[in-house]
């Protein structure tokens, strides 16, 4: 996807200056849910750590990229919503400010869709914008009065469809014909997944959990990064984090799938955070060398060095699912609860690092090749 030039970088500063601070409070927030003895800001400030870290900090870094995509100002309405409520969250607590304006950044991310549908229409874009609805819903009804856990279908479906639709978008022109027609199914399994799951709890949470295992089926048999895990540097550090989430996406599946919802306690945690955690956050990790040098116009070159946050993601992740959550040793589940967000802190200083790095060594004289990536 071309990138214009019509969104200006001392712009998008601000908006991704939002999204780092959501990222630091809703992990601030989330060792206040771990029972640690930290000091509490307010006393509410638990109760907002999934929509700060989802919407907050997720949705502001995707809106974020694809109104640079689309190259036009006010489509920093979406992120520059997304981040502000998440920080007015953060300073208030569940205030009806800070969920609409996570609604509004919602409804901008919408447009932001309609008007790159209306330049080139397409499957993957439609999945997309399903999940620019996905988020709009869960603001909602998180405004409505339903609780986080009620929302976290929907919540689940606005990082799953937009996923989604961002791979068939890099795969589909080494997809076989019937692929993209798969896909089609899969994003309706998604969406009235997620809606049943509102509507009918226990059935519904058991079909949105068979329609992520076919998400992870579908990723899995035509997703490129099957062929890429093979290669060598970038692309390679790309497939294993990505085959890693489908992974953790699977795990999610057969837990709702088999078990249906969960509002609290150790299943909750698992299928939480095998979402996003297992799953999304691997997806920035390993993104991220190619989207942030879109969106802040800097290099951010690969390194080695980035595959100690992400194992250390996964590694800390199963640590916490299986003998945090399964066999219920509370201590283990703080201490590697600390180290995903030590894994988190850490990726971000390696790409600041490896950007001021690549930002500062000098410039071959050869012209730069095409890379292909996972």
């Amino acid at each position: 996807m071309s990138v214009r030039s019509g969104v200006p970088t001392p712009l998008r500063l601000p908006v991704l200056a939002c999204a780092g601070l959501a990222l630091l409070g809703g992990l601030y927030a989330a060792l206040l849910l771990l029972g640690l003895p930290v000091p509490a800001p307010r006393p509410d400030l638990a109760a907002v750590h999934g929509p700060v870290m989802v919407l907050g900090f997720v949705g502001t870094l995707i809106a974020l990229e694809r109104a640079v995509a689309l190259g036009a100002r006010w489509a920093l309405v979406a992120p520059s919503a997304a981040g502000l409520g998440a920080l007015v969250l953060l300073g208030t607590g569940p205030t009806v400010a800070g969920k609409l304006l996570l609604a509004v950044g919602g409804v901008g991310l919408l447009g932001v869709y309609a008007a790159l549908w209306r330049r080139q229409p397409s499957v993957a874009l439609l999945a997309q914008a399903a999940g620019a609805f996905a988020w709009y819903a869960a603001a909602l009804l998180w405004l409505g009065g339903f609780t986080v856990a009620e929302t976290l279908p929907w919540l689940a479906g606005f990082v799953v469809l937009t996923i989604a639709g961002e791979r068939l978008e890099l795969a589909h022109l080494s997809m076989p014909a019937h692929a993209e027609r798969r896909f089609v199914a899969v994003l309706v399994a998604l969406v009235v997944g997620a809606t049943a799951a509102t509507l009918w709890p226990k059935p519904g949470h058991q079909v949105l959990g068979l329609a992520l295992l076919a998400t992870v089926a579908w990723l899995a048999g035509y997703d490129v990064a099957r062929r890429t895990v093979r290669g060598r540097g970038l692309p390679r550090f790309v497939a294993v984090g990505l085959l890693a989430g489908y992974g953790w996406l699977a795990l999610a599946g057969l837990l709702w799938a088999g078990t249906g919802p969960s509002s609290a306690g150790p299943r909750y945690d698992a299928v939480l955070h095998a979402i996003f955690l297992g799953f999304v956050i691997s997806m920035i990790f390993v993104h991220a060398p190619v989207i942030m040098p879109a969106v802040l116009r800097r290099p951010l070159p690969y390194h080695p060095v980035l595959y100690a946050p992400l194992l250390l993601l996964h590694a800390s992740l199963l640590t916490r699912l299986a003998l945090g959550d399964l066999a219920g040793l509370t201590v283990v589940w703080q201490w590697s609860a600390i180290a995903n967000e030590a894994a988190l802190l850490g990726f971000v200083g390696c790409a600041a690092a490896l950007a001021l790095r690549g930002r500062t060594r000098p410039r071959p004289a050869a012209a730069p090749q095409a890379v292909t990536v996972a």
